[in-house]
């Protein structure tokens, strides 16, 4: 939730519960709005200014809150998602394949590890069940 896309998601959510698909509305872009308008408007002038010292110092200080943050989320969410050896294992691998491939792209990546989750998953019921194909 560190990122505006679930924010933006949840408050549109409540902002349907109150009042509707307009309340969803003016929830989402009263949200939304500010962000992309801080990304948007200086991009122009960042550009023209970026190499000054002082932004720069800015703008580093800025990528270093974010990786902070995302850090920071990476380990609440590990903590509860690595609970035994299969999900570990998981996790090991994907980060040993990202450093293997670098070049591949984040759509293949995904569905390949969809396709593995559903292996994993059938290997598992089929395993555990006793039953064969």
């Amino acid at each position: 939730m560190i990122t505006p896309g679930p924010v933006v998601i949840t408050v549109g959510f409540i902002g349907y519960l109150v009042a509707g698909v307009p309340g969803a509305c003016v929830a989402a872009l009263a949200t939304f709005l500010p962000c992309y308008l801080f990304t948007i408007l200086p991009a122009p002038y960042l550009k023209k200014w970026g190499k000054l010292p002082a932004i720069k110092a800015v703008v580093d200080g800025i990528t270093a809150a974010a990786i902070g943050a995302i850090a920071g989320a990476v380990i609440v969410l590990g903590s509860r998602q690595l609970t035994d050896l299969l999900t570990l294992g998981i996790a090991v691998t994907t980060v040993f394949l990202l450093f293997q491939f670098k070049k591949l792209q984040e759509p293949f990546i995904i569905l390949k590890a969809a396709l593995f989750g559903l292996a994993i998953k059938l290997w598992f019921n089929i395993s555990l069940s006793g039953s064969k194909f």
